[in-house]
């Protein structure tokens, strides 16, 4: 199935953290097709901390959605993940995007992510990796902005 992850760090070394991230999720289950450049955004929700460096990957894998939250959860807590303070800082962040355009609703996961076409700093890396996708809402990648400044770094 093809799955988008959103990708996340604002504490420490933040590329390390990122590059750390996609690694230890590639593997048998779950391989990266494509990789975004990293986007420096302000952040979401909670305001007062470090700017955050933000990417998209593409990935293939067999998991199932659930299977591969669990993934990505257990990657952030390899990664010194801490959950203390809801929409605050973090030395990583993975978050399912879409899931082979899934619309589904449960306690532990919502398809696609609630914030999908809400956030700048998720829809601008992944129309630079997937600039023809149409969102599981039927709406165009293309014609779907978000909020919030986006700057692409040159890394």
């Amino acid at each position: 199935m093809r799955a988008f992850l959103g990708l996340g760090s604002n504490l420490g070394d933040r590329a390390h953290y990122l590059e750390e991230a996609i690694s230890a999720l590639a593997g048998p289950l779950i391989k990266v097709e494509a990789t975004s450049r990293i986007y420096e955004t302000e952040p979401w929700g909670l305001m007062d901390q470090p700017l955050y460096w933000n990417l998209v990957i593409e990935v293939e894998t067999s998991l199932e959605p659930l299977e591969l939250l669990h993934v990505c959860q257990a990657v952030e807590h390899q990664l010194g993940r801490e959950r203390l303070i809801h929409w605050g800082p973090r030395t990583i962040d993975i978050d399912l995007l879409i899931y082979d355009n899934t619309v589904s609703e449960s306690e532990e996961l919502i398809l696609p992510h609630p914030y999908l076409e809400e956030r700048a700093f998720v829809l601008a890396p992944l129309r630079e990796i997937a600039p023809e996708l149409v969102l599981p809402s039927g709406r165009s990648i293309a014609e779907v902005s978000g909020e919030g400044k986006v700057h692409p770094l040159s890394t």
